[in-house]
């Protein structure tokens, strides 16, 4: 495999805080990295180094193979308000198309306009009207449809709901790109990428394989160093014994012996610890009574939208409910509504009556109001809390201006757990949280002896914590699922299969590819594109054909059956959206 990409020797600290310091690390063709470090150590800005956005101190070199095609997503994507997606892609895209053809041009729209329907984003709607879930899309529609070799992605998941983050998930699982990525999904991480590489205290380790290889192996490497410092530490207590017991060792030898005596104990002191965030000290919620919300026939509409009809359910003690639903379709409302925070200009009806006994802790995914010029010590005035939290003493007079978004959602965080809730209600808590606090932070959450009702995009976060789903359908529609999310995904996809399967045996057989009378006549791009798709079709066809038959003879290696059971999945996905086009074209 060729070598995309070579790294060495690159720096970057903010003042007294060094965020890594000479690393070095290859990529191969072929490579899909997810990149796994705690909040504030510079992840995100190692990408921007990579993509030219920012600098490394030490210079270093960083080179790319020569005329690979890269794309980097950003977190935060900047745009006009008032121009049209479709026509916001294009001309981000200006300096991409500049060597295109007309011909080069014309399928570049195509791909955009492909991606954005597959996105679900009307392509004629300003950016302005758009959700950030929305924009977000946006954005990897830009990245997608730029065809790169090498795709550089800063938390790509963010702001996506679940059908977004799945459809994405598919398409880099099958994608050959190569791939470099900051995410915090862990079900999106197994099954996109191959490596795991961590950035931690300052250095880069790599691991081939999935996210469970890679606790396990990075445990192994914590308990390895901790035994040498074990070992090391027994070295010093003789030392210690030397240099008490000796008067004040005035030759050469004994003055080396002192000061490598002083190297042994800095070495010594270097006890590694994972940095784990501890929640065992904090409340386990007050009492909590029967009733939590009793919703009667609950009704609200925001203009023409609807998004609740009818709504009925006694919330009990003790539950845990979790909350999907496509962008949009009203989850957060629906909290909102909860908490007696009715929406201007909407229309509510029905009746909520709450618990006496409810004592709320609202994680909102806008609710951080700290004065900038706080400083973390300010805030929580607990050092332990700080401590477990993740803020280590050196931060506590850091001023909230300065901490990085993920820094900021743990101290949010924070103020929230440590005032003893009984009943929890997360408004995307994972969002911009690292995966070192989110595994910590689902330890105490299942553990935790009160209610809790959760919005989240996060597959495994609700898997692990809920028992049942309140699936937002749209037009008001709530349907409740007893199961955690992976369940109903695969209840979704076998009732889906059905209904093709039923659509089939009523279906007429489509046409065959030769020449029909055509209803209307093509314009010249689109005869083109016909021309093009049949083509298309009789080349990739084949291939299919010698992939079946390779598949079947029993004599590839396991790398070579990997890759070719890939590319088959590949292709049996490009030939179904050609030849629905092809379809399109001939009405």
């Amino acid at each position: 495999m060729a070598s995309y990409l070579q790294i060495e020797n690159i720096s970057k600290s903010y003042g007294p805080k060094v965020l890594f310091e000479n690393i070095g690390f290859n990529i191969n063709e072929g490579d899909k990295i997810a990149l796994i470090a705690p909040n504030g150590t510079g992840k995100s800005t190692l990408l921007r180094i990579l993509a030219g956005k920012d600098k490394s101190d030490s210079g270093g070199r960083i080179t790319f193979l020569r005329n690979i095609r890269i794309a980097f997503l950003e977190q935060e994507y900047e745009f006009d308000p008032e121009k049209t997606a479709f026509r916001q892609v294009i001309d981000d895209s200006a300096a991409y198309m500049e060597g295109l053809d007309e011909d080069g041009i014309f399928a570049y729209e195509l791909r955009v306009n492909k991606f954005l329907s597959n996105f679900e984003v009307d392509r004629d709607s300003l950016m302005k009207n758009l959700s950030g879930g929305e924009v977000k899309r946006v954005a990897l529609a830009r990245m997608l449809a730029s065809d790169a070799d090498f795709f550089i992605m800063d938390e790509p998941t963010n702001h996506l709901d679940i059908n977004a983050i799945e459809y994405l998930e598919n398409y880099l699982g099958h994608s050959r790109s190569t791939l470099l990525m900051v995410t915090h999904d862990r079900y999106f991480l197994d099954r996109v990428c191959n490596t795991v590489l961590e950035l931690d205290h300052g250095s880069v380790y790599v691991y081939r394989g999935n996210y469970q290889n890679f606790l396990e192996k990075r445990q192994e490497r914590i308990d390895n160093y901790n035994a040498e410092t074990a070992k090391v530490n027994n070295i010093l207590r003789r030392e210690l014994e030397w240099i008490h017991a000796s008067p004040c060792a005035r030759t050469g030898k004994a003055r080396y012996r002192i000061n490598a005596f002083h190297e042994l104990k800095e070495r010594a002191e270097q006890v590694y610890r994972s940095g784990k965030v501890s929640l065992e000290s904090m409340g386990q919620g007050s009492r909590l009574g029967n009733k939590l919300f009793d919703c009667h026939n609950l009704s609200f509409r925001y203009g023409n939208d609807v998004y609740l009809d009818g709504f009925t359910y006694n919330f009990q003690r003790f539950e845990r409910v979790g909350i999907v639903g496509r962008n949009g379709c009203g989850k957060s409302t629906f909290l909102n509504i909860l908490m007696g925070n009715i929406p201007e200009n909407g229309t509510l009806t029905g009746v909520i009556e709450r618990g006496e006994s409810l004592k709320i802790g609202y994680y909102r995914q806008s609710g951080m109001q700290f004065n900038e010029d706080q400083t973390v010590m300010e805030i929580v005035q607990d050092t332990a809390l700080l401590n477990q939290f993740l803020f280590s003493r050196d931060m506590f007079n850091t001023k909230v201006a300065k901490l990085s978004g993920g820094e900021r959602r743990r101290l949010y965080l924070m103020t929230i757990l440590m005032k003893n809730p009984n009943l929890l209600i997360l408004d995307e808590p994972t969002n911009d949280l690292d995966i070192v606090t989110l595994d910590v932070l689902e330890e105490y959450l299942k553990d935790f002896k009160g209610s809790l009702i959760i919005v989240s995009h996060d597959r495994h976060f609700l898997d692990r914590l809920v028992d049942h789903l309140f699936v937002f359908c749209g037009d008001g529609v709530v349907k409740d699922f007893i199961g955690s999310y992976s369940e109903y995904n695969e209840y979704i996809r076998e009732y889906e299969a059905r209904r093709r399967q039923e659509e089939r045996a009523v279906e007429k057989p489509r046409p065959a590819r030769p020449e029909v009378q055509r209803k209307k006549k093509l314009s010249y791009r689109e005869q083109r594109e016909l021309e093009q798709i049949e083509k298309d079709l009789e080349i990739l066809g084949n291939e299919k054909k010698e992939l079946e038959a390779k598949l079947a003879g029993g004599t590839l290696s396991y790398d070579e059956l990997q890759a070719a059971s890939a590319r088959f999945g590949e292709l049996s996905a490009i030939l179904d959206e050609k030849e629905m086009r092809w379809l399109e074209l001939q009405d």
